[in-house]
């Protein structure tokens, strides 16, 4: 066996042995929304493993696509190795299928975030620390998620954000 191939194999065995049954007692079908495929948490958890035909990366990649070959001849780039908002959508709706609806909530503010570059994101970060920003600049970000990205779960997350600080003294003052 070459090199290549090998670590290809080691690869694959990892990432099987990262399998997590402990959801299988729990078996709730959820609807896909992008694709209509029904997804039942006992049965096609986890994901990767058992549904891999419904996971595809933000560049149309398939999972099957993703090997160290095609990484290794540039086939693959960095670009196609990021989760999709469809996928993480799908791990939301299994998420809730497993009556983890918190973890599904974090799942879909992920999902808005894709589109965002990653600059960004980091200055939206430093702009929510406590006393960085005043309460209008907050609410402008919060419009911005809303009307440019369409992001209204975080929007929401930072208007929250904006009234929490104002009550405890927490915003930057003019």
């Amino acid at each position: 066996m070459n090199k290549e191939k090998m670590i290809e194999e080691v690869v694959k065995q990892v990432m099987m042995s990262m399998k997590d049954d402990s959801d299988s007692e729990v078996s709730k079908e959820c609807e896909y929304k992008s694709s209509g495929a029904k997804i039942d948490a006992k049965r096609d958890y986890p994901l990767a493993t058992k549904r891999p035909e419904l996971i595809k990366t933000p560049t149309n990649k398939k999972l099957e696509d993703i090997t160290l070959n095609n990484v290794l001849n540039g086939e693959i780039k960095s670009t196609d190795v990021r989760i999709s908002p469809e996928t993480l959508e799908l791990q939301a709706e299994v998420a809730e299928g497993v009556n983890r609806d918190a973890f599904a909530k974090n799942l879909r503010r992920a999902s808005e975030l894709i589109a965002i570059s990653d600059e960004r994101i980091l200055e939206i970060y430093n702009a929510l620390r406590p006393n960085r920003s005043t309460k209008q600049e907050l609410l402008d970000i919060a419009d911005e998620l809303e009307e440019k990205y369409n992001a209204t779960i975080n929007s929401n997350f930072v208007r929250e954000a904006a009234g929490v600080y104002e009550k405890r003294n927490m915003l930057k003052k003019d």
